[in-house]
């Protein structure tokens, strides 16, 4: 089902790329806004119960401002083919929500954002008040393709209990977790647990969650694919032996939670989307691990949190996040657009943040009144969805802390070396998690994995040009 997604995804890419061609020698493409009063946002919060949230927070909006809004949930997997066949109709929305790094790069190099109108909410709302690092990641030549909302980060979650009795360091350098793995495998239990699945763009976020902490990048300053770099190729290789520390067969998103909550993995690679459910707050994804059964805190407590880790050659700081954005589509009803995407960080912000607090990190710290209005605001949402608790009340002061270093922290392959575009092709065929695949099962050797990842690579860098 995933690969067949994927698939789809390459084609409907491949259908905006020429449907640009297209557009640029016809009439402007218009919004889907027909007058000053009313605008069309495409959102990709699309899940019933965070739908019904963005409703209120739209109706208080049309409330204060007269602007009528026809928020539309769209499903990521849909989107590139509904841009596609509403660009060649004329019928764009004026906003896009909730929009990946990657998906805002591929619909600005097919000029179908206004990055004077992102320029623009920015300069109004106050620079300063938006996080440094996610307004680097949503520029281009200068200017602002999107208006930074929310962010998550992938993380290590770790078993505090099991890491002191070993006497064991926190796996906070590539040394210390590929050493916790080792020691930490034994006949009942697995060292780690980490995605190996082909078909899962989730296996190569964790690696480039890895590759970061090493510098280790997918394009050089040369703009040349790097992935057999010294530096990639101790990735690669600590991959390898993490893999094999953990289940045999194939991990996916499901099977590695699984393992780690049901007590049989030491440390588990994630997103910070798993806090809610490691504290017990989803009746769909509990904990299962024996001392859960009388406290569904138990492994949240017994948990350990790392943001970020330090390679060999690299530094300590940065690691895989996804920055969510929001966009002004050309020939918007630019006015309306503007003035809904600076209530959603303002009036409404707190509100739209509190629909996944674990997953969505602020980052936008407060304005001109308040400096840390929002960071602060934050810290008081309650995560979860069949039981509601902040996350101050599960995690400790300390974990609560390194959480919200996150927006400061996230990092990315390809946008910093001015080559974010492919980026959503790597995303679609997945060369990078095939790799990974193909050496975690014994097949091929770490170093001949990077190779063909690379040739990969290459190939869809050409097809960009």
């Amino acid at each position: 089902m995933r690969k067949s997604r994927n698939t789809k995804l390459a084609t409907a890419i491949t259908v905006v790329a020429a449907t640009s061609i297209l557009l640029s020698g016809c009439a402007p493409v218009q919004s889907a806004g027909s007058d000053d009063k009313s605008i069309t946002v495409w959102t990709l919060e699309n899940q019933p119960d965070r739908v019904r949230i963005q409703d209120q927070i739209v109706a208080a909006f049309t409330e204060k401002t007269g602007i009528e809004v026809d928020l539309v949930a769209v499903d990521e997997g849909q989107i590139v083919q509904l841009v596609a066949s509403s660009a060649i109709s004329g019928d764009l929305p004026d906003v896009f929500g909730a929009m990946s790094l990657s998906l805002t790069r591929q619909f600005d190099s097919l000029g179908l954002l206004d990055a004077d109108a992102a320029t623009g909410i920015i300069d109004d709302l106050g620079e300063d008040t938006f996080e440094e690092a996610a307004l680097e990641l949503n520029q281009n030549d200068g200017k602002a393709i999107g208006v930074p909302d929310s962010a998550y980060s992938q993380i290590l979650v770790y078993r505090k209990d099991l890491f002191e009795k070993a006497g064991l360091e926190a796996p906070t350098t590539y040394e210390k977790l590929e050493k916790a793995a080792a020691k930490l495998t034994t006949d009942d239990q697995y060292g780690i647990t980490l995605a190996t699945d082909p078909a899962d763009v989730f296996t190569s976020q964790t690696f480039e969650s890895l590759a970061l902490a090493n510098d280790c990048q997918l394009v050089n300053e040369s703009g040349d694919i790097s992935l057999e770099s010294e530096e990639c190729i101790r990735t690669w290789e600590l991959y390898g032996k993490l893999a094999a520390a953990g289940p045999s067969g194939t991990q996916s998103v499901d099977t590695t939670r699984a393992s780690y909550f049901s007590g049989q993995a030491a440390i588990v690679s994630w997103s910070t989307y798993l806090l809610d459910e490691l504290a017990g707050l989803r009746n769909d994804a509990l904990p299962t691990c024996a001392e859960c059964e009388t406290d569904p805190e138990w492994l949240a407590k017994n948990s350990g949190i790392i943001t970020s880790i330090e390679g060999p050659d690299g530094k300590a700081g940065g690691t895989y996040g996804e920055a969510t954005s929001w966009s002004v589509t050309k020939n918007s009803n630019t006015a309306a657009a503007a003035e809904f995407i600076s209530y959603m960080l303002s009036d409404g912000y707190l509100d739209w943040l509190g629909m996944a607090p674990e997953g969505k990190f602020p980052l936008r710290h407060g304005d001109a009144t308040d400096p840390e209005k929002y960071s602060n605001g934050w810290l008081n949402l309650e995560a979860g969805v069949d039981t509601k608790k902040k996350l101050s009340e599960v995690y400790d002061a300390e974990t609560v802390a390194t959480l919200q270093e996150i927006p400061s922290t996230i990092n990315r392959w390809a946008i910093p070396q001015g080559h974010g575009t492919l980026l959503g092709p790597v995303n679609t065929q997945l060369p990078i998690s095939k790799a990974i695949a193909d050496f975690a099962s014994g097949a091929v050797s770490p170093e001949e994995s990077a190779t063909t990842a690379t040739e990969v690579v290459k190939q869809l860098q050409s097809d960009l040009k």
